[in-house]
C-alpha cells in the first residue's frame, strides 16, 4: 500500500465509523445517498455517458427512485417492506452479475445497447445497497458497522494473503492482481470479524454459525462487486473510476465491494433472524 493510500484510509475510516455510530438513520441515509449518487456519476462515465446533462438526468431519476422508496414507507422506518423487496432484487442482480463476469465480452461494445445494460446495472447495484444500509442501521448501528467491517476485513485479508501466497490468479482477464489465496485469506478474516463482532453485539452463541454463513456469502458477493467494477473499467480501458480520493481513485473504487455485500448481509440477517 502506498503512503497516500494509507493516509487517506486513516482519514476516511474514522469518519465513516463516526457517521454510522452517531447519525440517526434518516440523516445517515441522506449522507450515504449523496455518496452513492456520486458513485453513480462515475458509473455513468464507465458506461460512456459523456454528456453532463444526460448524466444529471439519470442521476435525478435514481434520486427520485430513492425518494419514492422513502415515501412508500410513509416517511418512517416502521416496516420498510419496499426496502426489503429492493434488497432481494439487489441480491438477484448480483447473482446475474456473476454470469456477466463469466461472459466477459457481454455489452463490451460501445453502442447504445451496451450502455443500457450498464445503466440498468448501476441502479440495481446502488439503490438496493442503499436500502440494505438503511435496514441494517435501523436494526442498530452496530450491525451496519459490522457489515462494513466484514468488507474492510476481507480487503485487508485478501491484500496480505495475496502478497504472501498469491500465485494462482482468480480472474486474470478481469483483474490480474486478484488471486485465489487472496480470496481465501479475505474470506477467513471477513468471517472472523463477523463472528467476533456479532459476539460483541450479544448475539446468542447458537446463532453465531448463522452470522458466519451470512458473512461468508457477503464476502463472496463483495468480490463479485469488485470484479464487476473491474470489468466495466476494462471495457473502457481506464484504471480508476475517478480521482476524487487520493491513492484510492474514485468513489466507485471504494464502494464496489460494499454495494454487493450490503444487500446480502441485510437479507441474511432478516431471513435468519439474528
Amino acid at each position: 500500500m502506498t503512503r497516500t493510500r494509507i493516509l487517506a484510509a486513516l482519514v476516511m475510516a474514522p469518519l465513516a465509523i463516526a457517521a454510522v455510530l452517531f447519525l440517526p438513520t434518516p440523516w445517515l441515509m441522506l449522507l450515504v445517498a449523496v455518496l452513492f449518487l456520486g458513485a453513480l456519476w462515475e458509473w455513468f462515465g464507465l458506461a460512456e455517458i459523456d454528456d453532463s446533462l444526460a448524466r444529471s438526468a439519470l442521476l435525478v431519476l435514481n434520486l427520485m427512485l430513492m425518494v419514492a422508496l422513502v415515501w412508500g414507507t410513509g416517511g418512517t422506518a416502521a416496516t420498510l417492506v419496499l426496502f426489503k423487496l429492493a434488497v432481494v432484487l439487489g441480491v438477484v442482480w448480483w447473482l446475474l452479475a456473476m454470469l456477466w463476469l463469466v461472459h466477459y465480452d457481454f455489452a463490451s461494445d460501445h453502442d447504445t445497447h451496451a450502455r443500457v445494460f450498464k445503466l440498468a446495472a448501476a441502479t440495481l447495484a446502488v439503490v438496493p445497497a442503499w436500502c440494505g444500509l438503511a435496514l441494517l442501521h435501523n436494526d442498530g448501528p452496530g450491525w451496519l458497522l459490522l457489515a462494513l467491517m466484514v468488507v474492510w476485513g476481507t480487503d485487508t485479508g485478501a491484500y496480505f494473503a495475496g502478497r504472501a501466497f498469491g500465485k494462482r490468479k482468480l480472474a486474470p482477464r478481469i483483474s490480474p492482481n486478484k488471486t485465489v489465496a487472496g480470496l481465501v485469506g479475505g474470506a477467513v478474516l471477513g468471517v472472523l470479524v463477523a463472528v467476533i463482532g456479532a459476539w460483541i453485539l450479544d448475539t446468542p452463541l447458537p446463532q453465531l454459525p448463522l452470522v458466519a454463513l451470512v458473512a461468508l456469502l457477503a464476502v463472496l458477493f463483495s468480490v463479485v462487486g469488485d470484479l464487476f467494477e473491474s470489468l466495466l473499467k476494462r471495457h473502457v480501458n481506464v484504471k480508476d473510476s475517478g480521482n476524487l480520493i487520493p491513492g484510492h481513485g474514485g468513489l466507485m473504487d471504494r464502494m464496489d465491494s460494499v454495494l454487493a455485500a450490503l444487500p446480502v448481509f441485510a437479507l441474511g440477517k432478516i431471513w435468519l433472524g439474528f
